[in-house]
Order: C-alpha cells, then sequence, then structure tokens
C-alpha cells in the first residue's frame, strides 16, 4: 500500500510540474500584468508544433530553444497590434474576447494548415527509457520534466521577488503613471513580460506532450486546466502556482488511479473545495 501511494505521489508530482511549467506564464499575466490571456493555451500549442518539426533536423535541447524563440517571435505583432491595446487600458471582458478571439484564430490555422492530427515530439534515448527506482520503473522523461519544473520555479521567483526587473514591473502594474513619470520604461517591461509567459507556455507544451498531447484544439482542451491552476493558486504568486499544481496533480492521479470510471470528477472536487475555503487562491493575495 506504501509503494502504491509512493507510485501515485511520483506520478502526481511530474503531472503537477507540467502543468505548473505552462500555467506560470498565464499566472504572471493575471496577476502581474492584469492581462485575462486565454490564449495562453494556444501558445504552448505552438511551441509544440514548432519542437515537432524541428527534431526532424536538431536534437532535442536544440528544438526546445527553437521551438520557445519561435513562438516568441510569432507571438510578438500579436503583442504590438492586439495585447498593447489592453494594459492598464480595459476591462476583463475586452481581454477575454480579444484573447478568445486570437486562440480561435490559432485553432483554425492550425487546423487548416497542419490538420486534426496528433502531433509527436519523439524523446531523446536518454529521456525516453524507464529508470529503476527499486520499487517501480518510472520514465526518465517524468524526473526530467520534474527537474524542470522546480528550476522554473526557483529562477522565476528569483527574476520577480528578487531583481530591479520585478521591482518596476510591479510598480508599472500598480501604477503606470508615476512609474513611467520616475523613468520607468512600462511599454518594454510589458512586452518583456508578454515574452517570458509565452516563452514558458512553449516550453511546457514542449516537456509536457508526453503527458498533454499537442493537437490543433490543444488550446481548448487545457483551457480551464490552466486557468483552474491559477485560480487555485492565486494568480501572480508562483509557491500558489506550485502549490495548486502538485494539489491538483495529485488529486486528479489518485482520481484515475483508484477510480478511473469517474474521468476528472476529483480533479474539480478539489477545485471547488480549494475555491470554497480560499476564495484568493492557497497563496493568492487581495487586491
Amino acid at each position: 500500500m506504501a509503494w502504491t501511494g509512493l507510485s501515485i505521489g511520483l506520478d502526481a508530482l511530474s503531472y503537477g510540474m507540467v502543468l505548473f511549467i505552462i500555467s506560470i506564464g498565464l499566472s504572471i499575466m493575471m496577476g502581474l500584468m492584469r492581462v485575462v490571456n486565454l490564449a495562453h493555451g494556444a501558445f504552448a500549442m505552438i511551441g509544440g508544433y514548432l519542437a515537432s518539426f524541428a527534431l526532424k533536423n536538431a536534437g532535442y535541447p536544440l528544438a526546445i530553444v527553437l521551438a520557445v524563440l519561435g513562438t516568441i517571435a510569432i507571438a510578438f505583432p500579436l503583442e504590438f497590434l492586439l495585447y498593447r491595446r489592453i494594459y492598464r487600458k480595459s476591462d476583463e471582458l475586452t481581454q477575454i474576447l480579444l484573447t478568445i478571439g486570437i486562440a480561435f484564430v490559432i485553432i483554425g490555422v492550425a487546423n487548416y494548415i497542419l490538420g486534426p492530427t496528433t502531433k509527436s515530439i519523439p524523446l531523446p534515448p536518454l529521456l525516453s527509457g524507464p529508470v529503476d527506482l527499486g520499487f517501480r520503473m518510472i520514465p526518465a522523461h517524468r524526473i526530467f520534466v520534474t527537474i524542470c519544473g522546480v528550476c522554473t520555479a526557483g529562477l522565476l521567483w528569483l527574476l520577480i521577488d528578487r531583481t530591479e526587473f520585478g521591482i518596476r514591473l510591479r510598480a508599472a502594474v500598480d501604477n503606470g503613471d508615476m512609474a513611467e513619470s520616475l523613468g520607468i520604461k512600462t511599454q518594454i517591461l510589458f512586452s518583456a513580460t508578454f515574452a517570458l509567459a509565452v516563452g514558458l507556455a512553449a516550453f511546457g507544451g514542449v516537456v509536457g506532450a508526453e503527458l498533454l498531447p499537442v493537437e490543433p484544439f490543444y488550446a481548448l482542451r487545457y483551457m480551464v486546466t490552466f486557468l483552474v491552476v491559477v485560480s487555485v493558486g492565486g494568480a501572480g504568486s508562483i509557491p500558489g502556482a506550485v502549490a495548486a499544481s502538485i494539489l491538483l496533480g495529485l488529486a486528479d492521479t489518485t482520481g484515475k488511479y483508484l477510480a478511473p470510471e469517474y474521468g476528472e470528477f476529483f480533479f474539480y472536487l478539489a477545485v471547488i473545495l480549494v475555491v470554497f475555503l480560499f476564495p484568493n487562491g492557497l497563496l493568492g493575495r487581495r487586491h
């Protein structure tokens, strides 16, 4: 029984880290920039597609880098033409309508060009085999995803909470006019933060493709899941996003281990309970 619980915990941790890597970019957009970006999952999907194509001529690490940079390059025209219109200047409904429209356009283009098929992202031999932990065999890729999640959380915490960039960003969001009067270039900060969020989405879309397969309706299929992680953890909170991802990953994995016929019932039950007990998220702050 103990080994079963440990096995569930390991699978839940790897799944939770995938949710975290993808969702933390959305959390940054919503919590720090106050932008509800429902196209976030579409950027994760683009990253997965680009990695799938890049792997035909490049190794796995280079394919990840190319996918992240390529997704940022594709997203920047949208940032310049559309997203800049909603920074600090629009209500949530306008943001939702604009970004969900962007998501549907990306989905339509992906279906038209690539067709409604799942794209595989082959793993290198180092990550495709199993690792013997003594009590069970676990795919090496899941260990890799967990390490990626921990490193991402640590580096983001340092960037947002311990650097001048994070201080300037929070100042620009809290009082943009005052920040600009002090010489802070808020537009550059917002563009850099947008690029960071998009890059994280693409990175998560690639490394998490084994658990969340990349296909043209990816953005819609997982949109609610990513929003739920942000809501449960508290928008803008990195520790909250980590806690929410692990908690929801544990609820989902445990339910599928012990009662697979209930589907995602336990996942959403956990969401309801957390939101009921913590209306601002596990580690969210009142605005």
